[in-house]
């Protein structure tokens, strides 16, 4: 099966974590491929999620700069055009990105501008999400949410929280979701990755989000999975990551296969390209050496992603007729 030609969909791919070789070197000319390798892969198993998320800061220091991360951006629009991606959601922390003095306000248009740019020439189509991080404070989080609605009308369509649940509570981002659901804005929340199904239950109840990040744990509490197929929502599934992350021994034991069988709403992603080293090629061949999933089922995944997409259908449309007759 010739995965890399098939038309993808992508929803949780986290931008400060999938800089390819060619811009990291760009940006620092003096950087090794051996090093990169070293700084910027994590290791094929780490401790736990706070051991992989510490490759993180190699890319976030690249990322300072207008200039730099108006290439970081148009190097991954790049990565997903090779691939055969017709439509991703991208997402940062905007906080991360002023330690040389940029506004949060001039990093995200900086984005947004990059990728706006890129998007005819790549044949991609790309949106933003902002993310809030565990260990911020309220203010930093209702900061982001902020942003988001600032970016309104933009390619900015989303909010998620990310890092690392095993180590920080929810209460210091309540108020940003809550303020979120005042305004209809769209979003996303990592759980189910670091702690088991108990931070999926906590992040649905102080959250309400309509789609989790990773998500996979919710296996552990065997209501659960059928009250987030009542509920509708639409699980961001990282295989590589998962098991990165030392949540299970191989992917035999991951349960994508089995939550697919069971009807939920779910998609296949990266998460970091570059800390996990692997593409949604790769992500869909070890399904398919693994659990023998075919053309039906990728298409079905990808059916659902656009689904969970954080656009109207104008702009789903087309991409549906896409996928569809990419998979014949």
């Amino acid at each position: 099966m010739d995965f890399k030609g098939l038309p993808k969909i992508e929803l949780h791919l986290h931008l400060d974590c999938s800089l390819s070789y060619q811009v990291a070197s760009r940006i620092d000319p003096s950087l090794s491929l051996e090093q990169y390798r070293r700084d910027f892969i994590g290791p094929v198993r780490c401790h736990d999620l706070a051991d992989y998320l510490t490759r993180a800061e190699h890319g976030i220091r690249m990322m300072q700069t207008p200039r730099q991360l108006e290439w970081v951006a148009i190097d991954l629009l790049e990565q997903l055009r090779e691939e055969n991606v017709l439509y991703a959601e991208i997402r940062f922390a905007p906080l991360l990105h002023i330690r040389k003095g940029m506004a949060p306000e001039a990093v995200v248009a900086t984005v947004n501008n990059a990728l706006s740019k890129a998007m005819a020439s790549a044949g991609v189509e790309a949106r933003l999400i902002l993310c809030t991080l565990r260990h911020f404070n309220e203010a930093e989080s209702l900061q982001t949410i902020r942003l988001v609605e600032q970016f309104k009308g933009s390619l900015v369509v989303g909010f998620d929280i990310a890092g690392d649940e095993a180590g920080y509570p929810v209460d210091a981002h309540i108020a940003a979701f809550q303020y979120a659901r005042r305004r209809g804005i769209p979003c996303t929340s990592h759980a189910g990755e670091a702690r088991g199904a108990d931070s999926v239950r906590e992040v649905l109840r102080h959250f309400a989000p309509q789609r989790i990040g990773h998500g996979i744990r919710c296996t552990e509490d065997p209501a659960l999975p059928e009250e987030l197929k009542r509920q509708n929502i639409h699980l961001e599934i990282c295989p590589t990551s998962n098991l990165q992350t030392n949540i299970y021994e191989d992917l035999a034991q991951h349960p994508v296969d089995r939550l697919y069988r069971q009807g939920l709403s779910l998609s296949i992603n990266t998460d970091a390209r570059t800390i996990s080293n692997t593409s949604l090629e790769e992500e869909y061949r070890k399904l398919h050496d693994t659990f023998h999933w075919q053309k039906a089922h990728l298409l079905q995944c990808n059916l659902h992603a656009l689904e969970a997409a954080f656009v109207g259908e104008e702009v789903k449309a087309p991409i549906r007729e896409r996928l569809v007759e990419g998979y014949g």
